[in-house]
């Protein structure tokens, strides 16, 4: 089948790489020349596990092709995906003006029967308002379906290939067919591709997203619990967790979460509730708390240097809002250094594949180093914002040597308490009791 994909992001390059690998044609088109060029010559531009394998593949096979002209992209196509950014407003409501405007130029250029699908998260009524706009200028049929993604960064590429489920919002037998075909290569183990309308598939993607977000924040609250407790969260999570109405995931506590999905889609939940003249209350409280979580960490850290920071240089190790990605949006880490810059202290930093977009927000504000050990020279203590894997199992010898004082604070709970007591750590996480030293 010929696919179009419209933007080449997150969301964008890695559809139209994986329907390439599965044997379709796929044409993704971006407005962005230097994007483009970059792209057809090979050159990758997102750090996402597992792509770069495939997008080498389908490019040497020429399934997969890049190009600036939407009009050429979508010739002979008989699926237009649109992945376009939906960024919030200043109200919180998602922007849906990119995706506004390509449907309107796609109207003046359909010539035949085509399936437009809004694969970016938007809100409830999207689809009407893309049908509205295409069909102002279309003199041929067409029909707009959406299909939200589940894509987790650092693992979207499994994700896409291999779906707990496929979400497609039709109401069109004729639509319901072609998607249907289309993904069938991918749900071949009997994962369900649930057909509904278009409405619900748009609730469908902000409720998964805002309901892991609850879960996220009710489980940092309980981490601020077993602090002023005397509990163990981590003993409390197993506790939860083991219930299979409850289930094991996103109960890990932390410093709050970021990324391109979880902050805006539940504001624009909210948003979208407002205007419905309802109140979400703990929808509300969910984006509250996590506003705070994300400088969890700096009282901490404050009453360790008795409330003085000024002069005082950190190591911070993690820059991503997760492992295996490099996207940076509203991570944990950008909060902390801002609070810890504003208090006169510095900041040295390493992240295996984020600081490059880093650099591009901050600047001179904080130094980058080329290794994790690097970046302990001289610092007064080391705090942890992302749990990448290389972070896990680490040399304590080498940190103990070159850290000044043996003091580390962990957002993401990466090292067990005992053991830390047992090398003589100052080390303090969330929700589990300090060790003191």
């Amino acid at each position: 089948m010929k696919i179009t994909v419209v933007g080449t992001g997150y969301v964008g390059l890695v559809t139209g790489t994986c329907f390439a690998e599965t044997g379709n044609d796929v044409t993704c088109v971006d407005i962005d020349v230097n994007k483009v060029k970059k792209l057809s010559s090979g050159q990758i531009t997102i750090y996402e596990p597992g792509l770069e394998k495939l997008f080498e593949r389908n490019l040497k096979e020429e399934r997969l092709h890049f190009t600036t002209d939407l009009e050429e992209g979508i010739r002979d196509a008989a699926v237009i995906f649109l992945a376009l950014p939906t960024p919030p407003g200043e109200d919180g409501s998602a922007d849906l003006s990119y995706i506004l405007r390509v449907a309107d130029q796609l109207g003046k250029m359909l010539k035949d029967y085509k399936v437009i699908v809004d694969k970016s998260t938007v809100p409830v009524g999207t689809a009407d308002k893309v049908h509205a706009a295409i069909a102002k200028n279309a003199t041929v049929e067409f029909d707009v379906v959406s299909n939200p993604e589940f894509l987790r960064e650092g693992v979207a590429v499994e994700d896409f290939m291999k779906p707990d489920r496929v979400v497609i919002g039709t109401q069109s037998e004729r639509a319901r067919k072609i998607m249907g075909d289309l993904y069938a290569p991918f749900v071949r183990q009997g994962n369900p591709v649930i057909f509904m309308d278009e409405k619900s598939a748009e609730l469908t993607k902000y409720a998964a997203n805002s309901f892991l977000a609850t879960k996220i924040s009710f489980m940092n609250e309980i981490a601020v619990l077993c602090e002023r407790l005397g509990a163990d969260v981590d003993m409390v999570r197993r506790g939860i967790g083991s219930d299979d109405r409850i289930g094991k995931r996103f109960l890990f506590p932390g410093i709050g979460y970021g990324g391109s999905c979880f902050p805006k889609d539940v504001q624009a939940l909210v948003k979208s509730s407002q205007e419905a003249q309802y109140d979400f209350k703990i929808l509300e409280a969910v984006m509250d708390v996590n506003e705070k979580q994300k400088l969890f960490l700096l009282p901490k850290i404050e009453a360790y240097f008795g409330g003085n920071l000024k002069g005082k240089h950190f190591a911070l190790w993690g820059l991503a809002f997760k492992p295996n990605t490099d996207d940076i949006r509203e991570a944990p880490a950008l909060y902390i250094i801002d609070a810890l810059t504003a208090a006169g202290a510095t900041v040295t930093a390493f992240d295996p594949e984020a600081m490059a977009n880093v650099k591009q927000v901050v600047g001179d504000k904080i130094k980058f180093a080329e290794h994790q050990y690097e970046a302990l020279q001289d610092a007064d203590a080391l705090i942890i914002a992302t749990e990448w894997s290389v972070f896990r199992t680490p040399d304590f010898d080498k940190i103990q040597s070159t850290l000044k004082n043996k003091t580390i604070f962990d957002g993401r709970n990466l090292f067990e308490v005992p053991r830390m007591e047992e090398l003589g750590f100052h080390y303090e996480s969330v929700g589990r009791q300090a060790v003191k030293r």
